[in-house]
Order: structure tokens, then sequence, then C-alpha cells
């Protein structure tokens, strides 16, 4: 009889990719032959077509935390509360300036221009194969693991980074539809979920790590990527950027970044 994982394991496989232990995991090569792609990227369960409409009807539509994993796979995770250290990329980024955004529009007209950034960063964030998107006020965040973005966890949530620029107008001659400000680190931070079994869940990443990244997004510019020294990656071209020194709150030393805008080329 196979020896119980605790919280750690179970999550440590899931996030670095080793060995995941999801349900199902037996069917995944019988669940691929089902027609109906994009499916869940553990139990190859499909969300479209004829075998997407019955998937969904046994719980195994795609997930709030990510499109790349049913809510099956992820509703498992209940099931083991706690997390595990591990290396992985954070994406913070945070609308600039939505105090007086907010004053010079109704609140409705607001709304909608936020659920249209949310909009476009959850498509960035699913393409680019984040973790987790999380959609606070006027902020996103995308968590980048191995498990699911891969060894090149750093440059994927770069290149995020920069189409979520794009795709919010920072190229155009006109300027940003919304005016934006992204920090990318990379470090060693918790992630799992928190809670109780009696109550509801909810998947969090804790560290110093996320509050370096959250800080950086704070300090860039409208158009700005700061993008950490432990972030750096050789295919993408940082070396010819900017190099900028932050003071943030909180860290006694200085942190050294990158500044990437979004026509910059790699």
């Amino acid at each position: 009889m196979a020896r119980k994982l605790t919280p750690e394991e179970w999550w440590h496989g899931i996030l670095t990719g080793e060995n995941p232990a999801f349900p199902a995991r037996q069917l995944r090569n019988i669940f691929r032959l089902i027609p109906g792609g994009p499916r869940c990227k553990f139990c190859n369960g499909p969300y479209h077509g004829i075998g997407g409409a019955i998937f969904r009807m046994i719980g195994k539509g795609p997930s709030k935390l990510t499109p790349h994993l049913c809510e099956q796979c992820y509703g498992y995770s209940d099931k083991y509360l706690g997390g595990a250290e591990i290396e992985l990329t954070m994406l913070f980024a945070d609308v600039r300036g939505s105090t007086p955004l907010a004053e010079s529009m109704s609140p409705m007209a607001f709304s909608k221009l936020v659920n249209r950034f949310y909009v476009v960063a959850n498509d960035v964030f699913a393409r680019s194969e984040a973790l987790l998107n999380r959609l606070i006020g006027d902020q996103v965040i995308g968590l980048y693991v191995p498990g699911f973005a891969g060894s090149n966890h750093r440059g994927k949530a770069i290149r995020a980074a920069k189409d979520l620029l794009r795709e919010t107008g920072h190229t155009k001659p006109e300027g940003p539809w919304l005016p934006i400000g992204v920090g990318v680190h990379t470090g060693v931070a918790f992630l799992g979920s928190v809670g109780s079994n009696e109550n509801t869940t909810d998947i969090a990443v804790l560290g110093d790590p996320p509050n370096i990244a959250a800080r950086m997004s704070s300090s860039a510019a409208t158009g700005e990527i700061l993008i950490s020294e432990q972030a750096y990656v050789p295919d993408i071209n940082l070396e010819g950027l900017e190099k900028r020194q932050l003071t943030l709150k909180g860290k006694s030393n200085l942190v050294n970044v990158y500044v990437m805008k979004a026509k910059d080329k790699e």
C-alpha cells in the first residue's frame, strides 16, 4: 500500500512537476484520446466539444486557478492544506494613478475599464502558463512555477510582462488605454493552500520575494517593467537595458533592477 503523502510532498510534486499526484492520473492516456482541447495539463480532461461538455458535468471544467488545471484537480488541493517552498517567478502589475483616474470618470465607467484590464491580464497569463492569476483592486499577479511554466519560468514571466504592456496600448503613439507598471522577481517562497477544512481555502504565495515583487511594481513608472537580478535570463537581452537601484520599504539593501519598455528588443 502506497504511503500517504504529506501536504508538503504533495505540493512540491505539483509545483515542481516532479511526479505530481493528481486524481485520475492513471487515466491520462485515455482522456487524451477524447477530442475537445485545450485540456487539463495533468489529467488531460478536455474543455471543449462534446467531450468537454461531458467532463464539465463531472466537475472537470477549467478552474479559476488556471485554465491549465481542471476544477477537480484544483479542488484536490483542499485535501492537502499546506504548501511547499519552491523557486518561482512572480509578475506584479499595478495601474498607475488609479485614484485620480477613478475620480475623473463615473464608477461604472471605471469598473468597465478595470474589468477590461482583468480580461487582458487573464488571457496573457493563460497563454504564458502562469499557475495563478490574482486580480486584486487595481493589481494583477501572475505566478510562474516550474511545474506549469517549465524551467524557463523567468523568461515566460518577462515576455508576459511585455505582452501585458502591448495589450494595454503602451506601444501605440497615442499612449495606453490604461497606464500600468510591472515588477518581475524570482525567489524562493511558500506557495500552497491556506485556510481550514471547515472554511474556504485559498491559494497564497508568502515570504519576502512576493513582497519585493509587489514593491518593485509600485516603483515602476507607466510603461516600465522592472526586472530583478534574480529574474535574469541569458536569452533575453537585459544587459543593454537601463539599470536602476531601488530603495524598497522594509529592505535594508538596495535592489538592483533592469528597466524594460514595451518597445525594447529582446
